[in-house]
């Protein structure tokens, strides 16, 4: 293959990234002070990725708040405290030529949980074990897990104010790309769905008003950042009917590029437990698909994509802009350059550090 799409730069506003194989945020559960303050695990885990070809790297679902992060191990940007050792991350995936980026993430519902780890409990971590009350756009548990709070207006206003100094601190220590969190059942894709979002005033009711949040938050978030790089990872269907689905993902789509947004990044369900998924190769990419349909904006496409060729496809039959990997990068996380190589993309030799020169990619 003379030139492969996927090993082609892509630029996101005015930022060049060197190809179009990305790391999706990966949730490591791996901060041992319960502090929000992430240690070596995630220089080793996030630079590997760096060194291993990716174009574009991005950390894990990081709380704008303590009440909103997924476990009590989850990391976290709303204290300066925390920018030091994310600095270092950014300098290491800069090291190795590619663009790091952060999803900024509040979990509602769906916080103060043990990690989802081998070795540790299920459901809702009880204050007395160092658990915290949750909050959501109404009363609504997620299963099993602890009730939640329905937010008052006001504290509405301050998650929004908490994703903006999120985005500053991130902009501050040198992350490239933020990515809005609003899927997988965390708390902006509660407002978006009406399994979740009972609200009746501003914030709940027909679509605009479910997507208020999501919209307030980008805004936000442009007007303090012009030249910031916004990604918004939706869940572009629940697989359940009557929920958000692909039609009104489309219409949101629409708005964010209204509201300064540059990428989607297209994933769904995470809202609604023991939803029918059909999970298979490519599963979600047509939902991918049908957002670049509107022409609103570029799209990124994730799940179940495991082969050069199967990624290749995807970009060049117009599914997508993008392919981001999650589990077959953990398993090897230099197959971006194994990739390269397979299908003869002629950056493939560029990719690998000198000192792997020796390696048979």
């Amino acid at each position: 293959m003379a030139d492969p799409i996927l090993f082609r730069p892509f630029t996101l506003r005015d930022l060049e990234i060197r190809n179009r194989l990305w790391v999706a945020p990966m949730c490591q559960y791996s901060v041992d002070t319960e502090d929000g303050i992430v240690g070596d695990w995630h220089l080793q885990h996030l630079g590997g990725f760096a060194r291993g070809g990716a174009g574009l790297v991005f950390m894990e679902a990081t709380a704008v708040s303590p009440e909103g992060r997924i476990s009590p191990r989850c990391p976290g940007i709303w204290d300066d405290a925390q920018l030091p050792p994310l600095r270092r991350i950014v300098d290491a995936a800069h090291a190795h030529g590619a663009r790091i980026g952060i999803q900024l993430a509040h979990a509602g519902r769906k916080g103060s949980t043990y990690p989802s780890l081998p070795g540790f409990a299920d459901g809702s971590v009880p204050l007395s074990d160092g658990g915290w009350e949750t909050v959501a756009p109404s009363a609504i548990p997620f299963g099993d897990f602890a009730t939640p709070r329905a937010l008052e207006p006001a504290e509405i206003l301050e998650v929004v104010r908490a994703f903006v100094d999120g985005a500053s601190r991130a902009v501050s220590v040198g992350f490239d790309v933020v990515e809005i969190h609003a899927a997988h059942g965390y708390l902006i894709h509660e407002f978006l769905s009406p399994f979740s979002n009972e609200r009746t005033d501003e914030y709940g009711g027909d679509l605009e008003g479910r997507a208020r949040l999501l919209r307030e938050i980008v805004r936000s978030v442009r007007a303090a950042h012009p030249a910031l790089p916004i990604v918004v990872r939706i869940s572009a269907t629940e697989w359940l009917d009557g929920g958000f689905d692909s039609s009104e993902a489309a219409r949101v789509t629409a708005w964010l590029a209204e509201d300064g947004a540059d990428l989607v990044d297209t994933s769904t369900a995470g809202n609604t437990p023991g939803a029918p998924i059909p999970v298979g190769p490519s599963y979600q990419v047509p939902l991918a698909a049908r957002l670049r349909e509107t022409g609103a904006l570029p799209i990124s496409a994730v799940g179940l994509i495991t082969s050069a060729q199967q990624a290749e496809a995807i970009l060049a039959t117009g599914q997508a802009d993008v392919v981001s990997l999650g589990r077959p990068l953990l398993a090897n996380p230099h197959l971006p350059i194994s990739w390269a190589h397979e299908l003869r993309a002629p950056a493939a030799e560029a990719l690998v550090p000198p000192q792997y020169a020796r390696a048979r990619f």
